[in-house]
This record gives C-alpha cells, structure tokens and sequence, in this order.
C-alpha cells in the first residue's frame, strides 16, 4: 500500500474516532481511550507501530460493558480497519 493511500485511510479512521470521542453518550474511559489511540496513530515514526499501538489502545476498551450499542459497532468497525491496515 502507498504511503498517500495509508495517509487517506488513516484521514478516515481519525474522523471516525473523533466523533466517537466527542460523543457524550459513550462513556469518558471510552472516549479517553479513543483519543489516546488516536494521538498514537497520528504520532511520529512507521506507520506498523502507530497502527499497532492504536489497536492496543482501542482494543482494551471494545468489550466494555458500559459501551453503548451504536458506539461499540463504530469501535469494532475502526478495529477492522486497522487490521487491515496492518496486515
């Protein structure tokens, strides 16, 4: 994959995280933890560890009990997309 095409689809998930972190019916950890993957995604160095480290930071929170139903379809949606990133 291209480095401009990566540079597009990480554009994509970015916004999608974005509105799952300004959301306030999903919870504040939930939020929290959305923004801080985002932060690793749009950090320096190779695109692998920023994928990487985003999936780390989301994954954790994807089985939270407290995650509303439309947020948790948005979660697992960016989760596939970064896999497929990263693959």
């Amino acid at each position: 994959m291209e480095n401009d095409e990566l540079a597009k689809k990480i554009s994509e998930i970015t916004k999608q995280m974005e509105n799952i972190a300004t959301d306030p019916t999903v919870p504040k950890n939930v939020r929290t933890a959305v923004s801080e993957a985002k932060g690793k995604l749009n950090a320096e160095g190779t695109y692998t560890v920023r994928i990487s480290g985003a999936i780390y930071c989301i994954d954790n929170i994807s089985n939270d009990i407290n995650l509303p139903a439309q947020a948790r379809t948005m979660i697992w949606h960016i989760l596939s997309m970064l896999e497929s990133l990263k693959g």
